[in-house]
């Protein structure tokens, strides 16, 4: 057995920073502090790719699986001898994969910030912040049970709030953060359901017992039913609900786009790399009970996974701000991917489609994080979030260019970058278990391509706009993350997932099919033919298009007014008709009970306040005439 025990440092050293940063970073000069977060995040960026060698390399398998392995562990609160939450550090092949996924993509943030938030107010903060954050996303990816996992995930969502509303004195940031932070707490409380139902029926908290398909644990509850349901399938399907929020799926996915009213590293770090993935991860990490147990569960997360990366995929081809495309665009990446889980089996070629989602979520993680950077050098040189106020920026940006164009080639699946090779699996997973989610996905696979080709010519080619400043390329310290992000969106599809992260440890046979794979490619060059034609120089199509097609244009310019519909359900009935009669009652009878009561006590006490006044006399005359009268009363009866 290896020793893999440091590992529990991992999650520690970005917490001391936290902590150094939090507490004294005001006292520290304005660039250390930056530095320190930062060579922190390298640390244990390190620390993971050791782990990740060691864990795929040399560690030993049974019967030709990677085994999970509890590198730390201790109780941290004792309820019976079987049910106790633990706090530890578990080890297997999704978690090593996502410490990868964190470090890397966190560590490029960290070193494009040193650059991008350089002289901003309160950089010491946003460094603190992101120490925050990537502790809590580390603490959530390597918990050892599932308490310990939804501890960690109620962290996630104080650190995304603080780094979304880090520019406070904006009332824009102030609204999308608690946006995020109230949309998501819905979710979890249907994911806290979903835990206590689980626990309850299977006596456990700890992953490796919950997913042994060979243990008691995964059959529990599945005799019980309610409403036509197991127990075990309404309990997956309330912990689902809490993936549907942090991976912003409809109908939670509405905080998504407010957030990127944080820093632009920001979005990078969490909302397109790491903490929108929690979800995926989640039903990952619980992948064995949704197969055996829920597979009903398993259906809803196929469909509205595919429901979601479809209806987002309409909304981005009509945005204008290029970081709310890519927020729209995000939700459908992972809608992908929640499709892939969904329609997926257990085991060997029965399981790709649990291979194709962790494959994509790899690539995902890097082409979206190349993407947001790419926005954030774009913004940075014009000071602008629109599409409108940019155009021919390829002689002035060209490193943004390159490497923007990689991750424009990436995420619509032209070969041999590895979205091709992901989103080919998935779309093969798709068709052999179900055929119309497969012609859904096929559909925003052009859709795909077509909005980010969009984005890449009215940027970097179409009409140039005459800016205030001649545009210049970002420092060194943005442009070696864009490269570095490059080069892993383009070589991470030759990674063998199929023989690495597979739903039952053990390596299968995996290749192109073809018949999807021609059709899927020939697609995406339809979508960026047509993105070429209406971008690439100024014409009136897109104006054309929009006048003829006027309300479907509206209705997905405004996001099919899916805040309005919030704010008229909240406002209108849950407000009006609930909110102001529960608060009247409250007032009046509750309040006014309370009151009443208090009113006739104090008046009582008014008129009786005499009786305890201090005075000797008024207690002998009490005294005195009670003893008369108790004799009088005496002499009467005893006649």
């Amino acid at each position: 057995m290896i020793n893999l025990g440091y590992t529990i440092w991992i999650p520690l050293l970005p917490f001391l920073m936290f902590l150094l940063l939090g507490l004294a970073g005001h006292k520290l000069k304005h660039k250390l502090s930056g530095l320190l977060g930062t060579g922190g995040l390298a640390i244990i960026t390190v620390l993971s790719y050791i782990t990740a060698y060691k864990y795929f390399f040399t560690s030993e398998k049974i019967d030709g699986a990677y085994q999970k392995i509890t590198a730390f562990n201790i109780t941290w609160l004792q309820f019976t001898d079987k049910l106790h939450i633990d706090l530890g550090v578990l080890l297997d092949p999704i978690s090593v994969m996502m410490l990868i996924v964190i470090t890397t993509v966190s560590f490029m943030v960290h070193i494009y910030s040193l650059g991008y938030m350089k002289g901003e107010k309160g950089f010491e903060r946003y460094f603190a912040f992101l120490s925050l954050f990537s502790f809590s996303m580390l603490g959530l990816v390597l918990a050892t049970n599932i308490f310990q996992m939804y501890i960690f995930w109620e962290l996630v969502g104080v650190s995304s709030y603080l780094l979304i509303g880090f520019y406070y004195q904006k009332p824009s940031a102030v609204s999308a953060s608690k946006k995020a932070f109230i949309v998501t707490r819905f979710a979890d409380l249907g994911f806290l359901i979903g835990i206590l139902l689980l626990s309850f029926n299977t006596k456990t908290f700890d992953f490796i017992t919950l997913t042994d398909p060979t243990g008691t644990a995964i059959a529990q509850g599945s005799g019980i039913v309610f409403m036509g349901l197991s127990v075990m399938t309404w309990s997956m399907i309330f912990v689902f609900m809490g993936g549907i929020g942090k991976s912003a799926m409809f109908p939670f996915h509405i905080w998504l786009p407010d957030a990127m009213e944080g820093p632009t590293p920001v979005s990078a770090l969490i909302h397109a790399a790491t903490m929108v993935v929690a979800g995926v991860y989640l039903i990952a990490r619980m992948f064995p009970i949704y197969t055996f147990s829920a597979p009903v569960a398993l259906e809803v997360v196929a469909y509205v996974g595919a429901f979601s990366s479809l209806f987002a995929a309409i909304i981005a081809c009509t945005q204008t701000d290029i970081k709310r495309v890519l927020a729209y665009s995000t939700i459908s990446q992972i809608g992908y991917m929640l499709l892939a889980l969904g329609v997926s089996g257990y085991g060997g070629y029965e399981g790709l489609g649990y291979m194709a989602s962790m494959f994509h979520l790899f690539a995902h993680a890097m082409f979206k994080a190349l993407l947001f950077l790419g926005a954030g050098a774009i913004i940075h040189a014009v000071h602008s979030n629109y599409m409108t106020d940019m155009g021919g920026l390829r002689k002035y940006l060209p490193v943004t260019h390159m490497t923007f164009l990689i991750a424009c080639l990436t995420i619509a699946g032209i070969p041999p970058l590895s979205g091709f090779f992901s989103k080919d699996e998935i779309l093969a997973a798709a068709l052999h278990s179900n055929k119309l989610l497969f012609a859904v996905e096929y559909a925003v696979a052009g859709l795909t391509a077509f909005y980010m080709f969009r984005i890449y010519f009215s940027i970097f080619w179409g009409k140039e706009t005459q800016y205030h400043e001649t545009p210049h390329e970002a420092p060194p310290t943005m442009t070696i993350p864009l490269i570095v992000l490059a080069i892993g969106s383009a070589l991470s599809g030759l990674i063998p997932f199929n023989e690495l992260v597979t739903s039952d440890g053990k390596a299968f046979e995996s290749e192109i099919e073809l018949l999807v794979a021609i059709p899927s490619v020939l697609i995406g060059l339809l979508g960026i033919g047509i993105a070429y034609v209406m971008y690439r120089k100024e014409t009136t199509i897109p104006e054309k298009l929009a006048a003829t097609f006027k309300y479907s244009y509206k209705w997905a310019y405004n996001k099919f007014y899916m805040d309005e519909l919030y704010l008229f359900v909240t406002k209108k009935i849950i407000f009006k008709h609930i909110s102001e009669p529960v608060a009247w009652f409250d007032r009046h009878i509750v309040d006014g009970t309370m009151n009443a009561i208090a009113y006739v006590t104090q008046s009582v006490s008014f008129r009786i306040r005499g009786l305890q006044s201090g005075q000797l006399q008024k207690y002998a005359y009490v005294f005195f005439t009670g003893a008369i009268l108790l004799a009088i009363l005496f002499i009467y009866l005893w006649k």
